[in-house]
């Protein structure tokens, strides 16, 4: 069972989720569907924080909406606090100094883990919904190098459009061959490549997709979250 929009926690949910005020079909395999999670989750809209403002503005005005949702997702019970938006690890410290708890803001944070793991004169490659807007400082603020190489959806049919214009309706199969062409575009200009964090945080319904197509291992927000929410409440294993 997942818990929507605040409430009594009644259900032991570790994670809070700061969700971008959008009307984006929730696939599963969303951050925000709650069919996606093996564990309950909260949510909150943060009323106003649309994915226009994030991308396209830097989240300008944002801070004391993000802070105060997730002051009231911790207040509600979660032991640590994620979002829907790659691009709000420019908001990672302050989130983290204010709200009390852990924060894992961002996909992009998994990209420093993934370079160790990586064969020597490998990297990490980025898939984004707009590659022009992903600077250096996102990266930085994630922990990652600002070099990180990184390709956009933007010039795809569906995901950045529905996305970015709020619109109601999505096409999967668009959707994920917009993912797909990016990260071949990707690899192709970057043949050192040798995995992919997708900044997205729609974009784990189409990961298998796009590692089978790359042949390389694909880390999302859905791999980010499962690992965060192991240490916020671990599994407790039978005594045998």
């Amino acid at each position: 069972m997942t818990i929507i929009e605040g409430g009594i926690n009644v259900y032991n949910a570790a994670v809070g989720v700061i969700t971008l005020d959008t009307k984006l079909p929730r696939a599963h395999g969303d951050v925000a569907n709650a069919r996606t999670w093996p564990f309950p989750m909260l949510y909150r809209v943060a009323r106003g924080a649309s994915p226009h403002v994030v991308v396209h503005e830097r989240g300008q005005g944002l801070n004391k909406i993000l802070v105060d949702t997730a002051k009231e997702l911790v207040a509600s019970g979660a032991r640590g606090i994620t979002t829907t938006g790659g691009f709000l690890s420019l908001f990672q410290d302050e989130l983290s100094a204010e709200c009390g708890v852990p924060v894992a803001s961002s996909s992009l944070m998994q990209i420093p883990l993934v370079q160790k793991l990586l064969p020597k004169g490998k990297r990490v490659g980025v898939v984004t919904v707009h590659g022009p807007r992903l600077g250096p400082d996102h990266l930085i603020a994630a922990g990652a190098p600002g070099d990180t190489p990184v390709e956009g959806t933007e010039t795809g049919d569906e995901l950045t459009r529905v996305l970015l214009k709020g619109e109601t309706r999505l096409d999967l199969e668009k959707a994920e061959n917009d993912v797909v062409q990016a990260g071949l575009r990707l690899v192709k200009r970057h043949p050192d490549i040798g995995a992919i964090v997708t900044e997205c945080h729609n974009m784990a319904p189409y990961a298998a997709a796009l590692s089978k197509a790359v042949g390389l291992p694909v880390y999302d927000l859905y791999s980010f979250i499962v690992w965060f929410q192991a240490g916020l409440q671990p599994r407790v294993f039978e005594k045998n």
